[in-house]
This record gives C-alpha cells, sequence and structure tokens, in this order.
C-alpha cells in the first residue's frame, strides 16, 4: 500500500494550489468576485464590500405603508418613512433627530428647551393660570394618599403556657413572640397584624393571666393584659384542650364575660379530630361559641378568624387633616419637590420613621429608658434580671419625625444563658438590632464598662449600626449618692469610658437618668443627628479634593502594605461606604484605614456611624 501522502502547510504550497489572478473558483459564478484571485491590495475592498451587502441583507424591508400588518394612513405614518417630497405634501413635519443612546427618552437639548419655554409662557399666561387654579382641587384629590384606617384590635389571652404566642404566629404568619414549653415565657404586649380576607386587622398577643397572684412579675403582667383588654374590641381566651379546667380559667372567663365585649373560646392543641369533641366540655364556662383549633399545625382557624372578623366594627376611612394639606399645597406654590417617602435599597432617602433598637446587659435601665422615652408604662420594670424577652417596640412623633424604639432583651454571655427563652430573647435581640437605624448601648454607671459592654458594642459596630452610648444611673453616683464618696466627674468617666470602647470614638455619649427622667431630652436629639449623618453623602469631587490634602506619608503603614489610591467614591450610605481605586489589589492595612477613617472624620464627620472601605485595583486583571 502507497503510503498517504503528507499535506504541505501553507508556506510549502505550490503554486498550482492556489487560485490564479483573475480565475473564477470552481462553483462560483462568472463575474463574482473572489478574495483569492483579487491581489492584495484589492482584497480588502472585496471584503468590504461582502460585509455591506451582508449587513444590507440583515436589515428588514417592510412597506411604508403597512405596519405590524394593519394600514395606516399619511397622518399616521413615521416622518422617516416617506420621501421628502411626500412628506411636504401630506404636511408631515421632518423626524426629530435620534437622541443618542445614553439620553433616550429626554429628548434633545433644543427640544427641552423649547418645552420649557412653552410651560413658563403658559404659567404667566392668566387665563391658564386661572384654568390651572379651578383644577388645583381635583388634582389634589387624586394625588392624595390613601386615607389612613384604623384597623380594629382583637386580643388574645389565657392563662401560662396554653398556646397563645403560638397562636399569635400562626395568624401573623411571623416568629415575632418567643415560644416553648416553659411557662410564663410571654410578658408584655406584642403587637401584629392579621390579614383576613382582605381585612387587615390588629392582635395584641398577652402574658399569662393568673389574677389572684400576687408576685411582681405576675401582676405586672395582669396588668399589661389588662391595657391590652381594655384598648381591644373582641377577645379570644385560650384554654389548654388537653387538661382540665383549672381555677385561674373560670377566674379568667368571669372577668371577661363582665366586660360586654365580644368574646370567643378557643380551645388548643387539638391536633386530631379524634380529640376534637373534648373541646365541648369546655361550655362550662359559660361560653356560646366554642372553637377546637390548633395553633401548631394550623387547624381551625378559618372558623375561629370568620367569627372574630364578624363581631369587629368595620371602620371607615379617616378624614386627613385640612390643615395638612394646607402644609403640601404652600410646599408645592412654592416650587418645593415633595418629600421623598419611598425607600431605596442603597438607603438613601428621606426617612419618616427611625428605628432605634435599646441594647445593653440585663438590668441596666432599657425598659425604664423606654419608659421614660415613651411616656407610658410601655415595658415591665423590675429589679430582676432578665424581665424581658419579647422585644417591646413604641412608636413616638416629635417634631414632625417619628421615632420607633425597641426594647430588647439583656444579651448575656453563651454559657450564662442555661433556660432556652434567655437563649432565644438574645437571638431576638441580635436581630432586632440588625434591623434597627440606630443602637442606643445603654451602660451601668454605677458599675462602669464591663467586658460584656464591650462585646455588645462590638455587634452593634460589626452590624453597621450607628451607635449612641447612654450611661444610665448618672443621679447614684452623683446626686443621689449614698455610700459616702465624693460625686462622679463626668470628664473622668468620659474618659474611662472612651478607654475601654475605643473602637467607638465616634458614637456621642450622654449621661442620663432614666428613673429619675434626667438629660432624656437629649436622647432624641442625638438619635436625630446620627440618623442624618448616617445618610450623608460625599460627591465624588469633594472627596477627589480631600484625597488631595491628605498627607499618606504619615499613615504608619509597612511596605508591602501600602498602596497608591487614584481616586475614591462613596458608594452607599447607611453605613456610608467608600470604594478606594488603587494601583494594588491588596487588602486595606487595619492602621492604613484607621489613619484614613481619621481624616474623613476630620474633614466629613459622620458622627455616630461607622464607615467602611472596599478596595478595586484598577488595573486587576480578569480570573479566566
Amino acid at each position: 500500500m502507497a503510503p498517504e501522502k503528507k499535506r504541505l502547510g501553507k508556506k510549502h504550497r505550490t503554486a498550482q494550489t492556489r487560485p490564479h489572478k483573475g480565475a473564477t473558483p470552481k462553483g462560483a459564478k462568472a463575474g463574482a468576485s473572489s478574495v483569492g484571485g483579487a491581489s492584495p491590495k484589492g482584497r480588502k475592498g472585496i471584503t468590504a464590500k461582502k460585509s455591506a451587502a451582508f449587513s444590507q441583507s440583515k436589515v428588514r424591508t417592510q412597506s411604508p405603508t403597512r405596519q405590524k400588518g394593519r394600514a395606516i394612513t399619511g397622518a399616521q405614518m413615521a416622518p422617516g418613512a416617506l420621501p421628502k417630497a411626500e412628506r411636504e405634501r401630506l404636511g408631515i413635519p421632518e423626524p426629530a433627530q435620534r437622541a443618542p443612546k445614553g439620553a433616550r427618552g429626554m429628548g434633545s437639548s433644543a427640544e427641552v428647551q423649547e418645552k420649557r419655554m412653552v410651560h413658563r409662557a403658559a404659567l404667566s399666561d392668566p387665563e391658564t393660570e386661572n384654568a390651572f387654579a379651578s383644577t388645583l382641587p381635583m388634582i389634589e384629590e387624586a394625588q392624595r394618599p390613601s386615607d389612613a384606617i384604623a384597623a380594629p384590635l382583637f386580643a388574645i389571652c389565657g392563662r401560662p403556657n396554653v398556646g397563645k404566642s403560638t397562636l399569635f404566629n400562626r395568624l401573623t404568619g411571623t416568629r415575632r413572640s418567643i415560644v416553648g414549653d416553659e411557662p410564663g415565657i410571654t410578658r408584655d404586649r406584642i403587637y401584629g397584624e392579621v390579614d383576613w380576607e382582605g381585612r387587615v386587622l390588629r392582635i395584641v398577643d398577652t402574658g399569662g393571666v393568673i389574677p389572684d397572684d400576687e408576685a411582681l412579675i405576675p401582676r405586672e403582667i395582669f396588668r399589661q393584659a389588662q391595657i391590652a383588654l381594655d384598648e381591644a374590641e373582641a377577645i379570644v381566651q385560650v384554654v389548654d384542650g388537653r387538661s382540665e379546667l383549672t381555677l385561674p380559667d373560670i377566674d379568667l372567663a368571669r372577668l371577661l364575660i363582665r366586660s360586654g365585649k365580644p368574646v370567643f373560646l378557643a380551645v388548643n392543641k387539638m391536633d386530631t379530630e379524634k380529640i376534637a369533641p373534648q373541646a365541648e366540655s369546655f361550655r362550662t364556662l359559660g361560653y356560646k361559641e366554642v372553637f377546637p383549633v390548633s395553633g401548631e399545625h394550623g387547624l381551625g382557624m378559618g372558623d375561629l378568624m370568620d367569627a372574630v372578623a364578624a363581631a369587629l366594627p368595620q371602620t371607615e376611612p379617616e378624614e386627613v387633616a385640612d390643615d395638612v394639606w394646607e402644609d403640601e399645597r404652600e410646599s408645592a406654590s412654592d416650587g418645593e419637590a415633595p418629600r421623598e417617602r419611598k425607600l431605596r435599597s442603597h438607603g438613601e432617602h428621606v426617612s419618616k420613621e427611625t428605628s432605634i433598637a435599646i441594647i445593653g446587659r440585663p438590668n441596666v435601665g432599657k425598659s425604664t429608658l423606654l419608659n421614660a422615652l415613651t411616656g407610658s408604662g410601655r415595658a415591665i420594670v423590675s429589679p430582676i434580671a432578665g424581665t424581658t424577652r419579647d422585644a417591646v417596640d413604641e412608636t413616638v412623633e416629635r417634631n414632625g419625625h417619628s421615632f420607633r424604639f425597641v426594647d430588647t432583651a439583656g444579651i448575656r454571655r453563651k454559657g450564662k444563658t442555661t433556660m432556652m427563652a434567655e437563649k432565644l430573647s438574645v437571638i431576638m435581640a441580635r436581630k432586632h438590632l440588625e434591623a434597627a437605624d440606630v443602637a442606643l448601648l445603654v451602660i451601668d454607671a454605677t458599675e462602669g464598662v464591663t467586658g460584656l459592654d464591650a462585646n455588645i458594642g462590638g455587634y452593634a459596630h460589626e452590624s453597621g449600626r450607628s451607635v449612641v452610648i447612654v450611661v444610665n444611673k448618672w443621679d447614684a453616683i452623683t446626686t443621689n449618692r449614698e455610700d459616702g464618696q465624693a460625686p462622679a466627674d463626668q470628664k473622668v468617666y468620659t474618659e474611662q469610658v472612651r478607654h475601654a470602647l475605643k473602637y467607638l470614638d465616634y458614637a456621642p455619649l450622654i449621661f442620663i437618668s432614666a428613673r429619675e427622667g434626667i438629660n432624656v431630652d437629649e436622647v432624641f436629639k442625638k438619635v436625630q443627628l446620627v440618623a442624618r449623618e448616617r445618610r450623608k453623602r460625599i460627591t465624588t469631587g469633594q472627596m477627589n479634593k480631600f484625597l488631595d490634602q491628605v498627607e499618606f506619608e504619615k499613615a504608619g503603614v509597612p511596605y508591602n502594605k501600602r498602596l497608591r489610591i487614584y481616586y475614591m467614591t462613596q458608594a452607599a450610605v447607611a453605613p456610608p461606604t467608600f470604594v478606594l481605586f488603587t494601583d494594588r489589589d491588596v487588602k486595606l492595612h487595619f492602621s492604613y484605614e484607621r489613619f484614613l477613617e481619621n481624616q474623613i472624620r476630620a474633614s466629613f464627620r459622620f458622627i455616630g456611624s461607622p464607615i467602611w472601605f472596599k478596595v478595586r485595583a484598577r488595573n486587576k486583571k480578569s480570573e479566566k
């Protein structure tokens, strides 16, 4: 067998393998252009012609009198689809020049100026002005937000450990209330919303009620439950269907029936249909309507909620005060833009409400501070550490701004929490802290800053929350000191706190007495200040001027960690985040970061808010 001839490369091919100049390739039409048969100078022209012909073949050709399969008239036809003479005959104006890609939808600058001139001329015309004034009420009526509806409220009550919190979480679809096998976990009032068949109903979960118990915590729980029952328009008493009737159930039923409000009996823990008939034995309490339900599995919820919703009154939209719309009219007449109320993903918005989490160790006065700020007995206060378990929130309106204070449970070390309810309360406190805008770190002035206080402050710092350090019980070591020693010096105490919490040197420090109400108003001022600084934005031009003035040689950074910053920009707010464009893709050294942060605070402040940095190399190679 003859050996197979090896195919030569392009360099070693003979001249006979290439087509002759001007020859027609095999299979091609006579007269067709051939790149291979053309001279080197003519190949570029042939390739360009072919590319243009291919692009022209891809352009859709459509009759100018047809558009999407429908016949259109000359007035509806696009101006660019007709010749110039035909457009002049039909009276169609010349088509406007296409706007650049980045400016589409805005029109050309000439068009914008023309529209502005027409708009100003229309406003200056007396007839147009009168017509606009006559239509202003209709415009305001159409632009008004939906009227606020005061949703009716119903309460859930019962003795401890019957499943009230489980029922509350089932109806609200959340895990707002802590659930466990231990009795007496819920102590304060927990509010939520239920969306039932298009209606929004408010619901309040109360602690386990024992009317005759004289102990401090049960007595306070009963007081909180009484407040909830007084403001509720319907009541649901929950009993344990797997146990016998108890004396607290009977006493509570008598109190509820005498209230004169619609009361329903929910026999909980009826997990199967076999034991559902056992709920009829609880009619001896005197209720006409008894509903076997299962808060854990959601059985029987429909019948219970249908009855409760039917008993609650149908509310009508509340009328908004006319003076509010007078302010809106004045601001509109002055040319001011309406206030933004929608939240943005990067946190840059005009916030109508600031969420503040009150955090700290157990028994430092967090609940007392909440009651002092809200001016009510919203939270249970006792000298027993760990009284607060569920997060208690309350909204306060002050100087046209809304503050939502959230009293969290005292955070303990993991080794010190033995009960399941305490562990869950610590977890919930951390979650409410991460959901807040500002954190009030409460410190007991009589004990000073401890290691646990530093850890709790670290949680707020690492989560990006703005921080205000509140030294509570200041009167106990100054005016009301009982140990006979000299009153504490505020300057010396401030130095001690700053030394123990060095990483929170940006956080403002205030001294208060929540029990006596001393300097409590200062908390509102500091919270509003740090909330405003938290959402402050610095332009890129200001940052570039700032970089020109910074002497980076003074930063004590190792040589291998040094980098050159070409420019920097603020990428986000809440917390303020800056992106550094550098010459090297290395992690920012902690001393360099601290130096840069101090320089930024000296120029732009950012009081109470941590500052985050991100490094991006300018010439970073993309990974394959």
